[in-house]
């Protein structure tokens, strides 16, 4: 056994009593909950690869239980993110997978520690360029400091509900941030609820790639 796959074995080994735990939590305790058990095994994520990820919900009050394994948008990261689902125990009730996918409904709104950030507030622009996909982003006052601002983490939320974190990293070139001009039909602009549709319409015109974040 490499090195690598005995990181994986052992992580799973240390986090699969907390995943029971948290399957049996009661939903109005699980973000904190949840939180509180997965903060040491976030560390040991990023010692086997710095850019993984691990979230959890609920479908329901007792319903199966999604554990979601990412990798922040790093294509690089994305072979190490199917190997993790690939060596994960079978647990009952609980479902474990690669990447956030997209949702039905979209959320209209993002709840970033109290505050909301609803979908309308954003707007975007998405062309194929030399045979790449770019995709903007147009905000109120655009932050210069994107880690700083709580919209940008409400953004990329719904960017994964609208088209999916896979679909991000393998078709959208690059991804920009400007604010928002006084009248946004005028530049060319759409609401941020289609973008899914538009997507759809452009994406097989492009051939698989990563993401730039500018």
């Amino acid at each position: 056994m490499d090195s690598q796959s005995k990181q994986l074995q052992e992580f799973w080994e240390q986090i699969e009593q907390v995943l029971e735990q948290l399957r049996d939590t009661e939903i109005e305790e699980l973000p904190e909950q949840g939180e509180r058990l997965l903060h040491a095994y976030r560390k040991r994520l990023r010692e086997i690869d710095t850019n993984l990820t691990i979230n959890f919900e609920r479908n329901g009050d007792k319903g199966s239980m999604e554990v979601v394994l990412g990798c922040d948008g790093y294509p690089e990261s994305i072979h190490n993110v199917l190997s993790l689902v690939n060596t994960a125990p079978k647990l009952n009730g609980i479902e474990i997978k690669a990447f956030n996918e997209r949702h039905d409904p979209v959320p209209t709104m993002v709840n970033m520690g109290g505050e909301l950030c609803p979908i309308t507030d954003y707007w975007f622009s998405l062309r194929v360029v030399t045979g790449r996909l770019e995709l903007s982003i147009y905000m109120e006052d655009a932050p210069s400091v994107l880690d700083m601002d709580p919209r940008v983490e409400a953004v990329m939320i719904l960017l994964d509900a609208l088209i999916g974190e896979y679909e991000i990293m393998t078709k959208i070139w690059a991804l920009d941030w400007y604010s928002l001009p006084v009248d946004p039909l005028d530049y060319g602009l759409m609401p941020l609820a289609d973008l899914r549709q538009r997507f759809d319409e452009l994406k097989q015109q492009v051939q698989p790639i990563g993401i730039q974040l500018h």
